[in-house]
C-alpha cells in the first residue's frame, strides 16, 4: 500500500516511472514489442483508475488527501528519483503519446536514446555533488534543457571551485537563477577578482554577482532590480553608498551625537538595534542605502549578540555584507558609568499619562506620579556584553576596518563639543559646523528620563481655558498645535521656548509651533501671553519633576559599592572588561586613564582581589 507520507514512494508511482520501469524491464527480460505495449497500455489504464478513485474518495472525506510533496521528509531524495532512467524513459513514453497524432511515434526511438544519454550526465553530477538540495534538483528538473545545453561550462565552474565549498554551497542554493542568468555569472566566478576578494582567503560568505557591477545602473543586473531577500540567499554586499561605520556602546552619549550628525552634518543614520534576525536586518539595510542612494548615509552597529540576530551565522553573513571598508567611530565611555546607565533607569516605563493634550490639562494630568526605583545589581555582568562592553567583540566582527577612531563621551560636552566636531568634520569630510550653530552644539541637554516622555502634543484653543476639568475630548480641527520635543532643524516651525523668558533654564527641548499657526496666535495678544504662560509653568514642572527622577536614579557611587560588596559580579566585571577593553588600552590609554571610576575599580580589585 502506498505510504502518502513517502514522496519516494509517491514519485515512484507517478505514471512516468511506472512506465520507464516497464521498458527497462522488458531490455532485462526480452519479450516482444506487443506483448510490451500491452504491458504499457494496462499500466497506464490502472494508473487513471487509481487517480480517478483517489480523487473520488477525496471529495467525500477531504482530510484524506496527501500532503505535498514538498512536506514529506524524504523529499530531497525523491527528486533524485526524477533523474533516475525509469523516470526520464516514461516522460519520453507520455511525451510520444500526446503528441502520437503530429508524429510523436516516429520519434519515439530517438528519444529514447536522447534520454539515455542525458541520464548519463545527470548520473555523474548527482554521483559527484551528492549535497545537491532540493531547491537545486528542482532548478535542473524546471531548466533541464538550458542544463544540458550547458552542461560542459557548468561543470567547468563546478570543477574549478570544487575545493571552495561556500561557492558551490551559493551556486546550489541558488541554482534556477545561476542557470538563467548563466553567462554573466560564468564571467564573474571564473575572474581573476573573484579568485583574489573570495576565494583566495576562503571567505565564508562569497557573492554570486560582481559586486563591481551592482551598483550601476545602466548594467542589465544591478542592486535596483534585485529584492533584498534574493540579495542575501546570493550573499550579496550591501549597497556601498555609506561614508563610515559608527559603533557605540549603550550609554556612551550616541543619541546627543546622532543629533548632531543629523541636523548639522545632514547625514542619514541607518541604525536597527534589536531590529530582528541578521536577515531581516539585512533587507532593511539593503533597501534604505537603495532608498538613499543619492544621500550620504553612516551604518551603526550597536549590539553584538549572535542570539539578537537569530543565531552566529546569521550575525557574521550581515557583517560581512559590508565589504566596503571604511573608517569607525567609535563611541566610548567609562565603563563603570555604562553600568549605573544600564541598571540605573525605569527602562520601557511611560512617564506620560497620555501623549496629547490641551490647555485645560494641568501637569499632572499629563505626567504620571513619581515611583521610588528598585534597582537589582547583577551577581554578573555577562548581561552587558551584547551592548555595552562590545568594544573587542564588534571590532573583530570588523577586522578588515582598520582605521577606528576611539570617542569619548567627555569630548561632547560643553565647549568641548565644538573642537570635537570640528575633527570629526575633518577627518570624516562632513561638512563644517557654524557659528550660529554654538548654541546648540553647546547647550546642556535635560536629563535622559526624557526619553521616557517625548514627543507630546498639545492642542491650543481658547475655550480649554475656561475649565480644570481635563477634556475628555479634545478638539483638534479648531486648535493650533505645538510639539514638545527633542531639536527640531524645521525652518517652517518656530520654538516658543525662546518667548519663555527662563533665564536659568538652558534645554534642548523645544515648544515647536508652525510658523504661520505662530502668527495667528501673536495676533491675538492675550490669548498669546495665556499660552506663554502655561508653556513657562510647564517647563518649570517638567524640569522639577525630571531633577526628581535624576535624583532617585542609581548613582556611580552606588555600582562602586555593589561591586566592592558582590565578589562575583566584581570578578565578572574585572573579567569581562580586561578582556573587552584591550584595544582601547593599546590605541588610547589615555581616554582610559581619564576615567575616573574606572582606575577607582581597578584599585578596589587590586586591594580586594590581588591579580585575579
Amino acid at each position: 500500500m502506498l505510504n502518502p507520507n513517502s514522496a519516494i514512494e509517491r514519485v515512484k508511482n507517478h505514471l512516468a516511472y511506472k512506465l520507464g520501469q516497464t521498458v527497462i524491464e522488458h531490455r532485462h527480460n526480452g519479450g516482444g514489442y506487443i506483448a510490451l505495449f500491452k504491458k504499457l497500455y494496462k499500466i497506464k489504464k490502472q494508473h487513471k483508475k487509481e487517480q480517478k478513485i483517489y480523487q473520488q474518495i477525496i471529495q467525500v472525506f477531504p482530510q484524506l488527501k496527501y500532503p505535498s510533496l514538498e512536506t514529506c521528509s524524504d523529499y530531497n531524495e525523491a527528486l533524485r528519483c526524477k533523474f533516475h532512467l525509469s523516470y526520464m524513459i516514461g516522460e519520453v513514453l507520455i511525451k510520444a503519446y500526446q503528441n502520437w497524432y503530429k508524429g510523436g511515434g516516429f520519434k519515439l526511438k530517438n528519444n529514447i536514446k536522447k534520454a539515455n544519454k542525458e541520464f548519463q550526465i545527470f548520473r555523474e553530477i548527482l554521483k559527484e555533488f551528492k549535497e545537491l538540495n532540493g531547491e537545486t534538483l528542482k532548478a535542473i528538473q524546471d531548466n533541464k534543457q538550458l542544463f544540458l545545453k550547458e552542461f560542459p561550462r557548468i561543470k567547468n565552474i563546478l570543477k574549478t571551485h570544487q575545493d571552495y565549498q561556500p561557492i558551490l554551497d551559493n551556486i546550489f542554493h541558488n541554482f534556477n537563477y545561476f542557470i538563467k542568468n548563466f553567462d554573466l555569472i560564468e564571467e564573474w566566478l571564473l575572474s581573476d577578482d573573484f579568485k583574489e576578494k573570495y576565494k583566495k582567503e576562503n571567505h565564508p560568505y562569497p557573492s554570486l554577482l560582481d559586486p563591481k557591477k551592482l551598483n550601476d545602473e545602466n548594467e542589465k543586473i544591478n542592486y535596483h532590480n534585485i529584492p533584498a531577500e534574493l540579495a542575501w540567499k546570493m550573499n550579496l554586499p550591501l549597497p556601498p553608498n555609506y561614508e563610515f561605520m559608527w559603533f557605540f556602546s549603550h550609554g556612551a552619549g550616541a543619541f546627543t551625537l546622532g543629533q548632531f550628525f543629523y541636523h548639522l552634518f545632514k547625514i542619514n543614520i541607518l541604525d536597527y538595534f534589536c531590529g530582528g534576525d541578521g536577515d531581516i536586518r539585512y533587507y532593511k539595510f539593503y533597501n534604505k542605502l537603495l532608498e538613499l542612494k543619492d544621500k550620504r548615509n553612516i551604518i551603526t552597529i550597536n549590539d553584538i549578540d549572535p542570539s539578537w540576530y537569530g543565531n552566529q551565522h546569521k550575525r557574521d553573513k550581515l557583517f560581512s555584507s559590508f565589504q566596503k571598508i571604511t573608517p569607525i567611530l567609535f563611541q566610548i565611555r567609562d565603563p563603570i558609568e555604562l553600568i549605573k546607565h544600564a541598571y540605573g533607569r525605569k527602562w520601557g516605563n511611560n512617564l506620560a499619562k497620555t501623549k496629547e493634550f490641551d490647555l485645560s490639562y494641568q501637569f499632572n494630568d499629563i505626567i504620571t506620579e513619581v515611583e521610588v526605583y528598585n534597582y537589582n545589581l547583577p551577581n554578573t555582568l555577562e548581561g552587558q556584553r551584547p551592548q555595552s562592553f562590545l568594544w573587542k567583540s564588534l571590532i573583530e566582527c570588523f577586522d578588515k576596518f582598520n582605521d577606528c577612531f576611539y570617542l569619548d563621551i567627555s569630548k561632547i560636552r560643553g565647549e568641548e563639543t565644538i573642537h570635537t566636531l570640528n575633527y570629526l568634520s575633518n577627518k570624516f569630510n562632513l561638512k563644517q559646523i557654524k557659528i550660529n550653530d554654538k548654541e546648540f552644539v553647546t547647550k546642556s541637554y535635560f536629563k535622559g528620563n526624557l526619553y521616557f516622555l517625548l514627543p507630546l502634543t498639545l492642542y491650543l484653543n481658547k475655550e480649554d481655558l475656561n475649565t480644570n476639568i481635563p477634556n475628555k475630548k479634545i478638539n483638534k480641527n479648531n486648535s493650533l498645535i505645538i510639539n514638545i520635543n527633542f531639536f527640531q532643524n524645521d525652518n517652517n516651525l518656530f520654538n516658543l521656548y525662546s518667548e519663555l523668558s527662563i533665564l536659568d533654564m538652558d534645554s534642548s527641548v523645544g515648544f515647536y509651533i508652525d510658523k504661520q499657526d505662530y502668527n495667528k496666535l501673536k495676533n491675538d495678544s492675550i490669548f498669546y501671553k495665556q499660552v506663554i504662560d502655561y508653556l513657562r509653568n510647564f517647563a518649570y514642572e517638567l524640569k522639577n519633576r525630571i531633577q526628581i527622577e535624576e535624583d532617585l536614579m542609581l548613582k556611580v557611587e552606588d555600582v562602586l559599592r555593589h561591586l566592592y560588596n558582590n565578589k562575583n559580579a566584581r570578578v565578572s566585571a574585572k573579567n569581562i572588561l580586561d578582556e573587552e577593553l584591550v584595544y582601547i588600552k593599546q590605541h588610547r590609554p589615555d581616554i582610559v586613564a581619564s576615567w575616573k571610576y574606572y582606575q577607582e575599580f581597578e584599585k578596589m580589585c587590586k586591594e580586594l582581589d590581588g591579580d585575579i
